[in-house]
């Protein structure tokens, strides 16, 4: 009997802020696959709060990995998130060295920034140390800061690029390791654009922009890619998919105070989330 698809999820557990593993666990979960949440820390809400109590994990992180091998386990895919410290992403490259067979995937969320700003928490040789995973990921998955990051180039000053910016972009990371990116969140009027590279060959597609942005929707695209991929959905379908699933969370969000009936049902879109 064939057991249950899983995914190691190295990221971090926030208690109020819908991000990381909180948004993770549950889509992974309801498109059956197992998460397996490794924790890189333990934060009461995500950074943008005004304050925040942070237990960080990085100590521990080590006997929880050499935990799993003793009880011979092993993954689908590996999952990375938001990363605090140079020493996480040794921890990181050591998972990947103790866990990923011939067909565990890797995907990379190399999450540093956004909207040309660079996290708090992030120095140029934390964004120096994160260009170390690419060569072991088969799927990256930054947003156009972060991409601008990985590549050491300039971001733009209206946060816009043009398609063939965005080919040259994606075929130097992928030259740098993995075999597809997804360049996620991108500006294009009132559409959000993602640019796929996959094989060597790009594309794009938009969906519409609907309210302000939010936290997790980049944890949340992740999590459906990479479930979406151990499933043996093609990534570009996936990558559709997250991004039409987000689009419906944000709308249902920003239509709270109306009633239930507004817009598309709660049950239909997860009911499309399922169906994957």
């Amino acid at each position: 009997m064939a057991r249950q698809k899983r995914i190691a999820l190295i990221n971090d557990i926030t208690g109020f802020g819908r991000c990381s593993v909180t948004v993770q666990l549950p889509l992974i979960s309801a498109m059956r696959v197992q998460a397996c949440p490794l924790p890189t820390a333990i934060l009461s809400v995500h950074t943008g709060f005004p304050n925040h109590y942070l237990d960080d994990y990085t100590e521990r992180m080590h006997p929880y990995m050499e935990n799993w091998a003793a009880n011979e386990l092993d993954f689908d895919a590996i999952l990375t998130g938001f990363l605090g410290s140079e020493a996480q992403i040794d921890l990181v490259l050591d998972c990947i060295r103790m866990f990923k067979a011939d067909d565990t995937r890797v995907i990379v969320d190399p999450v540093m920034g956004d909207n040309g700003k660079l996290y708090s928490s992030y120095t140029p040789s934390l964004c120096e140390k994160m260009r170390q995973l690419l060569p072991y990921a088969d799927v990256v998955t930054p947003n156009l800061t972060e991409a601008c990051q990985l590549l050491r180039a300039d971001y733009p000053s209206d946060g816009i690029v043009s398609e063939n910016v965005l080919a040259e972009m994606a075929a130097a990371i992928a030259a740098m390791g993995p075999r597809s990116v997804v360049i996620t969140g991108l500006h294009a009027g009132d559409y959000v654009r993602t640019y796929l590279y996959e094989n060597g060959v790009g594309r794009s597609f938009d969906n519409p922009k609907i309210g302000r942005d939010r936290s997790g929707a980049g944890d949340a695209f992740a999590a459906i890619v990479a479930a979406a991929l151990v499933r043996g959905i093609p990534l570009e379908e996936g990558a559709r998919r997250a991004a039409e699933f987000i689009g419906h969370c944000l709308d249902y969000a920003e239509q709270l105070d109306l009633p239930w009936n507004y817009g598309l049902p709660f049950e239909e879109f997860m009911g499309e989330l399922t169906a994957l």
